[in-house]
């Protein structure tokens, strides 16, 4: 839908997701491991194990993958989440989120159509952070209004990864309508 399909999301067997972590998040990845091929998910591991470790070198190895396609989504876990996604968004294609709860996960990817779940290994316990798995593994992008803010942030990348910034005068697009009421 809207360009912005995960193969994986569509079951098992349709694509790989690639799961990286450092040590903060080694136990955490060790969970979800369990719970994708508990659920039939082909998965690879990144690494890396409990040994002290640089979350850059993980989120690099899941991010530039999805980048390529050679996978069709990603999970990272560090201590917060918060610097593997920001490793990640280096990527172009890369739409990497910091979830902690299972309303959004579920937003990130209805809306933002998340193409790696970032994690914190020392931000939720165990049954809420497989919640967040599956909730994110099973929502569906929404497309529709939301298709126009994923068309800016990849007309950004290409102005940007170029070296160049991009910063627009005017709104380069119609404006849309918003109905405040809508489902989340």
């Amino acid at each position: 839908m809207g360009g912005y399909p995960l193969d994986f999301l569509r079951g098992p067997g349709a694509g790989k997701i690639y799961v990286g972590c450092d040590d903060s998040g080694f136990e955490a990845k060790r969970w979800i491991l369990e719970y994708l091929s508990s659920h039939g998910y082909d998965w690879e591991d990144c690494g890396s194990g409990e040994e002290p470790s640089r979350y850059p070198w993980y989120a690099a190895k899941v991010a530039s993958a999805v980048s390529k396609g050679e996978a069709s989504g990603g999970i990272l876990v560090c201590g917060s989440g918060i610097g593997m996604s920001i490793a990640a968004n280096k990527f172009k294609g890369v739409r990497a989120s910091v979830v902690t709860d299972g309303y959004s996960a579920r937003l990130t990817r209805r809306h933002n159509a998340s193409n790696i779940l970032c994690l914190g290994g020392r931000m939720v316990g165990r049954w809420e952070l497989l919640h967040i798995v599956e909730t994110w593994l099973t929502t569906d992008y929404d497309g529709g209004h939301h298709q126009g803010s994923l068309d800016l942030v990849a007309a950004m990348e290409d102005v940007m990864m170029n070296g160049e910034a991009w910063c627009p005068e005017e709104i380069p697009y119609p404006a849309f309508a918003w109905n405040p009421e809508q489902e989340l």
